[in-house]
Order: C-alpha cells, then sequence, then structure tokens
C-alpha cells in the first residue's frame, strides 16, 4: 500500500509524534508497504511526483528534515493562516490511506480528520465527530456521566472567570487540575495545598482558555485500547515517582507497567465494559485507548480518551496487543485494516 504517515504538527506533543511517525513508518516499510513520513505542517517542499512513494527511501533523512523545523513552529504559528504544509495534501491523495501519528492540537481533535472527510481522503483512527469529543476533556466528562460510566467529580473551569482557590470553585483539596483539550498529561498538576493549587490553575491556564478540575482519585491506573470495539487486555501504569506526567510516560524505566494487569475475572470483565461503553458514547471509531483509576475499595473511573495513541517504545497500545501476540508492525497493519473498512461501509 502506499502510506503517508502523517507527524509533527504544531501540538505541545509534537516531539512524542515524530517519535510515533517514525516507528510507524519504519514498521510499515519493513511489512513492504511504500510509506513516506511527513510533518502535517511544515510539509515536504521536494517531492519526486513520478514517484513519491518510493521502494528505496531515506527514514532517518525524513526525520532529520522534519526536526529541522522545530524551532521555527512557536513562530510561524503566530503569522500563518493555512495549516496543511506544502504538497501535504496532494501527497494525501495520492495514497491509498494515511496513517494520523498526530497527537494533541489540530492533529488529534478533528479538524484533520474534518478536512479529510471533505477530501474524500480515507484516515487511521476516529472521525471528526469522535475525535472532538473525545479531545475535549470537560465535554468528555458530562458524556460519561449521562452515558453511565464512572468518572470522578469535577468542573469546568475558564480562564475569563478565574478564581484563586479550589473552594471557590466548589472543590475540596487535593485535586487534579488539567488542561481541557491538552494530551501527554502536559500541564496536569495534582494540587494538596491552596499554594500548590494556585500554581497549577495558573500552568494550565497558560496553555488553554478551559480547564478541568476534578476530585483526586488515590489508586491504581489502569490504560485499555479498544479497536473496533473491541477491549485489549488491561495494562496496568505505576510511576515509581509522583504520577503519570509527560516525563514517566516517556522516559524508559520511570513506570513499571503490567500488562496483563493483575485484576481478578470480574474486575477485568467490568473495566473493559467500561471501556468499550466510554468508546461507544464517545463516538470512537476504529481504535483508541480509554484511561482508568481504581480505588482501593475497588471502585473504577474513567478518566479520559485518546483517539491517536502514541506509538512510540514505550507506548502502552502496543504492549497490550504483544499479550495478543501481535508484533508492533503487526498492530500497525491492524489499525491501517479496521480503519479501511470504516470507510468501505461509508
Amino acid at each position: 500500500m502506499k502510506i503517508v504517515v502523517l507527524a509533527g504538527g504544531i501540538s505541545t506533543e509534537r516531539a512524542i509524534s515524530i517519535v510515533s511517525g517514525t516507528k510507524v513508518c519504519r514498521a510499515l516499510r519493513e511489512k513492504g508497504h511504500q510509506a513516506i513520513l511527513a510533518d502535517v505542517y511544515f510539509g515536504i517542499e521536494k517531492v519526486d511526483w513520478e514517484n513519491p512513494f518510493p521502494k528505496q527511501y531515506d527514514l532517518e533523512d525524513a526525520v532529520a528534515y522534519i526536526k529541522s523545523f522545530d524551532s521555527e513552529v512557536e513562530n510561524l504559528k503566530k503569522s500563518r493562516k493555512e495549516f496543511f504544509g506544502v504538497n501535504i495534501l496532494k501527497l494525501c491523495k495520492e495514497a491509498d490511506i494515511v496513517f494520523l501519528a498526530l497527537h494533541g492540537e489540530s492533529g488529534e481533535n478533528g479538524k484533520v480528520q474534518a478536512s479529510f472527510d471533505l477530501l474524500g481522503i480515507p484516515y487511521t483512527g476516529s472521525g471528526y465527530l469522535g475525535s472532538a469529543l473525545a479531545m475535549d476533556k470537560g465535554l468528555s466528562k458530562q458524556l460519561f456521566w449521562e452515558g453511565g460510566v464512572p468518572t470522578p467529580d469535577g468542573v469546568l473551569a475558564k480562564r475569563s472567570e478565574q478564581k484563586k482557590t479550589a473552594e471557590e470553585y466548589g472543590m475540596e483539596l487535593p485535586c487534579v487540575v488539567k488542561p481541557s483539550c491538552g494530551g501527554s498529561s502536559v500541564g496536569v498538576s495534582i494540587a494538596r495545598t491552596e499554594e500548590e493549587f494556585e500554581q497549577a490553575i495558573a500552568e494550565a491556564f497558560s496553555y488553554e482558555e478551559e480547564v478541568v478540575i476534578e476530585k483526586y482519585i488515590e489508586g491504581r491506573e489502569f490504560s485499555i485500547g479498544v479497536v473496533d470495539g473491541e477491549a485489549y487486555p488491561i495494562i496496568e501504569i505505576a510511576p515509581i515517582q509522583g504520577f503519570y506526567d509527560y516525563h514517566n510516560k516517556y522516559q524508559a524505566g520511570c513506570t513499571v507497567e503490567t500488562c496483563p494487569a493483575v485484576l481478578t475475572e470480574e474486575q477485568t470483565k467490568e473495566m473493559q465494559g467500561y471501556a468499550v461503553k466510554a468508546y461507544h458514547v464517545l463516538k470512537l471509531e476504529s481504535y483508541g485507548r480509554i484511561d482508568f483509576l481504581m480505588d482501593a475499595q475497588g471502585k473504577m473511573y474513567c478518566l479520559e480518551a485518546n483517539t491517536l495513541p502514541g506509538m512510540t517504545p514505550t507506548s502502552l497500545l502496543p504492549q497490550e496487543a504483544a499479550v495478543l501476540g501481535m508484533s508492533f508492525a503487526d498492530l500497525c497493519e491492524k489499525l491501517i485494516e479496521v480503519s479501511i473498512r470504516r470507510f468501505e461501509r461509508e
């Protein structure tokens, strides 16, 4: 297949996206696909249009080209109006499918998906609606409540109505403060004192106009991939220090990950059932990853859904797939397969 792997972009997760995209592109090429790696925002200036998906391909050179734009992101975001980089849409139209290895702003919030729908470009992952719903943590929390998916109590706070204390928001300490539409735990804080709360609110608002403040649940952390409506084995995430923040997610050796998680059969079925319910409540398609907490009494809480889960060497979905006997490359092909089926049904 001719495949464009889209990575990079303008979000706070740009660096992780590049790692995901590189690993996916390499795996697909090892499987014999004519995959190329491109930055969705900066594009590729020079393309051999007689052979845009070559059998011989220098992936490392492509990665270096993408990274060469890293220092230009913030300046160009202020001045540039057009999102898609040079030649990106033309390349994507010529591909059999686009593998979205994007994370965070614009790549995971439904905007790219909606654009591709209008242009008739097939892509991996959920459509624009599910992507948008899952990206907004405040909105997804409301849908969880209405859909019978247990989730921590919380409130949505706006920068224009910013308050100083947790009590003013009707919340008790400790609590969790996080940007409403961020990812990879960027800007997420656990506030145990009023001073920490004030700092947490300031940091979260430095990323976005809206933040979610929710009850802190002390317990075990889990994640469950859902592929084509089927729950994968549960993985438990136990950071050696602190919580599952950006550093612990992507720095090897900082987190103990156990898959399948050590749970009773009843607990496993219950959590997987909630994962599938959350997947449908948020109108996800093809695949996603649902994150959970479980307290000491065994009560489960759904935290959020990820519509384009990380595909880095430390990412969770590939570890879950491995328990099913699926290699990383096999997983990449599986995600393409279920995504193509979605477009064939339309």
